[in-house]
């Protein structure tokens, strides 16, 4: 087997797995992937790896009319506007809350870190899979100050209880942006109703090229990923659910490549690009 199938195989498998995480990462990864191997095949399979992310679907139609150079500058300019929105979002002396991973996330913050503002973050460890960890570890080693709790403490996070400060604001990212609303990690529409009970104004930051007109389907993982060693015959039955909607009617804006606004204002700003 030659490199570049060797390659091309080991991204697949990579993506499947979710050793390659975040949505701007997958896209990036599934691009690179195609070059290798840019045929229709090549195209059907690296969609069916994760279907629920409009922005690999996207970024692979996009190579019909547009080449890998111009796609490729795309995501680190999209990630300079949202840096910007998002420094002018966060004052000194802010706790922002965020839950899983994001890179666009993660590197707005680091971003407005590294500009001079001191901010506090806290997150959340994310289970089955942790990826709350990649996060802590991301900001940490950009010496920012972090709290992580357990999942299921999200509303001791959120309400001052047990000498926890008062949160400021939520951000997290997405991994589908629809009419109706956002797709996140599960864990953000219980995120989303404590933000309203607490309020604490809720925002979404992501790449606009993750936005889908089309409905998409919820995943469902291995409930192996929750109990890997369950007992043989046991009658037990195990939901491990990836993702969920976060209706519209929770999130006080959303921060994209296109700016910071209402989320209504960004669905009529994304049909007109």
């Amino acid at each position: 087997m030659d490199k570049k199938r060797q390659e091309f195989n080991k991204i697949c498998k990579d993506i499947k797995d979710i050793k390659i995480q975040g949505a701007r990462n997958i896209a990036k990864k599934a691009l690179h992937a195609y070059s290798l191997f840019p045929t229709k095949a090549s195209l059907k399979k690296l969609i069916s790896l994760r279907p629920t992310e409009p922005m690999l679907v996207n970024v692979l139609h996009k190579v019909k009319y547009s080449n890998y150079k111009e796609i490729s500058k795309h995501f680190d300019q999209a990630q300079q506007e949202i840096n910007k929105e998002v420094f002018n979002l966060i004052n000194d002396g802010d706790i922002i809350y965020t839950h899983c991973h994001s890179t666009n996330v993660t590197n707005a913050l680091i971003y407005t870190k590294n500009k001079g503002k001191k901010f506090e973050v806290y997150n959340t460890e994310t289970r089955p899979l942790f990826q709350g960890r990649k996060t802590a570890t991301e900001l940490k080693k950009a010496k920012i100050p972090l709290t992580m709790f357990v999942d299921s403490a999200m509303d001791v996070a959120l309400s001052k209880k047990q000498k926890t400060k008062k949160v400021n604001k939520i951000m997290v990212g997405a991994d589908a942006l629809l009419k109706e609303g956002v797709i996140n990690k599960i864990g953000s529409g219980m995120l989303a109703k404590l933000s309203k009970i607490n309020k604490i104004p809720m925002y979404v930051v992501a790449d606009s090229w993750k936005y889908s007109s089309h409905k998409v389907k919820i995943e469902e993982r291995d409930f192996h990923e929750v109990w890997e060693k369950i007992p043989k015959k046991s009658p037990i039955k195990i939901r491990n659910p990836a993702f969920e909607l976060i209706p519209k009617k929770y999130l006080k804006g959303i921060v994209t490549d296109l700016g910071l606004m209402k989320y209504s204002k960004f669905l009529r700003a994304i049909k007109k690009n």
